[in-house]
């Protein structure tokens, strides 16, 4: 099973508050006045509601008149606990389980890092043959450099669950798996006893992300693909976020969010992108529609998918061509720069966040605008338009 992972984001549970201090500076008007006997202005007073106190004055003549202007200066609070002005992300007594971590450098790790950054408690969900690896790099600080978040602290992962999203359950575990030296020395990872040991250690949870992908035959062309490799890819990759719903909905809290990633194959041709993998995309995006509809009647659960463009993980160069898409994605993309973990991981920590709760059923773009694409503008028989490029 592979996973994808991500991070950081500018997301603060507490910043310093605003404050306004005014200061004055002098401007100088001079008006013209005519000169006026005092009864004039006494009934201009009295007319206007102005009141002129003794003593009177002899006489007005035109001088010049002084009046200050006001000046606005922000300036930080010294209360560093005062409430953040705007509208901040703010996930502080929030747990999120992220399913399908299994480094630091792809989408599941940034949405984590984006997560903790806005205060949410961290729990993990590895693949089970990659357990012990991960484990002893978080132990032995490997992660360290990527665990930094915007204000200098280290995101803390609270606990790390082993996890195989294939099998639902014990007994849908084939014997060979269970026998398998990979599994050895792991218990209670099949997605229905994940949930109830989070149940159990925790009670709850608020979000729930599916970082999960794997096509064992994701090389070859979909003619080419074998059933049960077709199969394989649709298990892995689709349902195994409807499984991780299924079991973790009872847990989690009314008003939380689900998000999974889905890829553009889903509803455009990938050359390169075979093995099921399209459909299991296109599979994801369906089922996050009809999920959001079952599990916000019954569950009041927002379900949302994040449309990612290409990424350098560890994960996407078993494609194999992943730096020729984003090579492709940097010619033709509305916005001519390579896409960072960190911005999908600050979308993923908006959605999960009070601030997007009417926003359930979606698949959100995340790609640097490649999905409005309907051409390739980097194809030669564009060579005679002017085509905008950033310098």
């Amino acid at each position: 099973m592979a996973s994808s992972a991500i991070s950081g984001a500018h997301i603060a549970a507490v910043n310093p508050g605003i404050s306004l201090e005014k200061s004055f500076k002098p401007c100088v008007a001079a008006f013209g006045m005519e000169r006026k006997k005092e009864a004039s202005w006494t009934e201009l007073a009295r007319i206007s509601h102005f009141s002129l106190n003794k003593p009177r004055l002899p006489s007005l003549t035109a001088r010049p008149m002084k009046f200050e202007v006001a000046t606005t200066r922000a300036m930080a609070s010294a209360n560093e606990n005062s409430p953040l002005p705007g509208l901040p992300i703010d996930l502080r007594g929030k747990r999120a389980f992220i399913a399908g971590i299994a480094d630091d450098n792809g989408y599941g790790w940034a949405i984590s890092k984006s997560l903790a950054a806005a205060g949410a408690e961290i729990l993990v969900g590895t693949w089970v043959p990659a357990l012990n690896i991960f484990e002893t790099s978080l132990r032995r600080g490997k992660f360290d450099e990527s665990r930094v978040l915007p204000d200098g602290s280290l995101m803390k992962i609270t606990k790390v669950y082993p996890l195989d999203a294939v099998y639902d359950c014990p007994e849908d575990v084939p014997e060979d798996v269970k026998t398998n030296k990979r599994y050895a020395g792991s218990t209670k990872w099949t997605v229905k006893e994940v949930a109830e040991s989070v149940k159990e250690d925790f009670g709850s949870i608020d979000i729930l992300i599916h970082s999960l992908a794997n096509g064992p035959e994701v090389s070859k062309p979909l003619l080419e693909t074998s059933r049960n490799g077709y199969l394989a890819a649709i298990s892995a990759s689709s349902y195994s976020f409807v499984s991780l719903l299924k079991y973790f909905a009872p847990i989690i809290n009314p008003g939380g969010a689900t998000i999974s990633l889905t890829y553009i194959a889903s509803e455009k041709i990938i050359p390169g992108y075979g093995g099921g993998m399209s459909s299991a995309k296109a599979a994801l995006e369906s089922d996050t529609q009809v999920l959001a509809f079952e599990a916000g009647r019954k569950h009041k659960i927002r379900v949302n998918t994040i449309s990612a463009g290409p990424l350098r993980s560890r994960a996407a160069k078993a494609i194999g061509f992943i730096d020729m898409i984003i090579d492709y994605s940097l010619e033709n993309a509305p916005l001519q720069k390579e896409l960072s973990a960190d911005e999908v991981g600050n979308v993923a920590a908006f959605l999960a966040s009070p601030l997007a709760s009417a926003i359930t059923g979606a698949v959100v773009y995340v790609d640097n605008g490649l999905n409005a694409m309907g051409v390739g503008v980097d194809s030669p028989v564009f060579a005679n338009f002017d085509i905008p490029r950033s310098k």
